[in-house]
């Protein structure tokens, strides 16, 4: 399995919208995007570095793999 770096929210929202997901609105300082077909909204945090149990936790979420999710950086 490939290493998860720390990465910013900005750039984790740009990876998962190459995947088909849509922004839907900002929520304070989250960004929340939707997919259609799936049943779960994304809340990515805008901050500077998300903690890689979060960024785990929203590609688990999105249903993708790790390594998918690293060749959308």
């Amino acid at each position: 399995m490939s290493k998860l770096a720390n990465i910013s929210g900005k750039k984790a929202a740009k990876a998962f919208q190459k995947a088909g997901w849509k922004v839907l609105g900002q929520v304070g300082s989250h960004l929340m995007l939707t997919k259609e077909g799936v049943r779960c909204n994304l809340s990515i945090p805008q901050h500077k570095e998300l903690s890689i149990g979060t960024l785990r936790a929203l590609i688990r979420s999105a249903g993708i793999k790790v390594d998918e999710f690293l060749k959308l950086l």
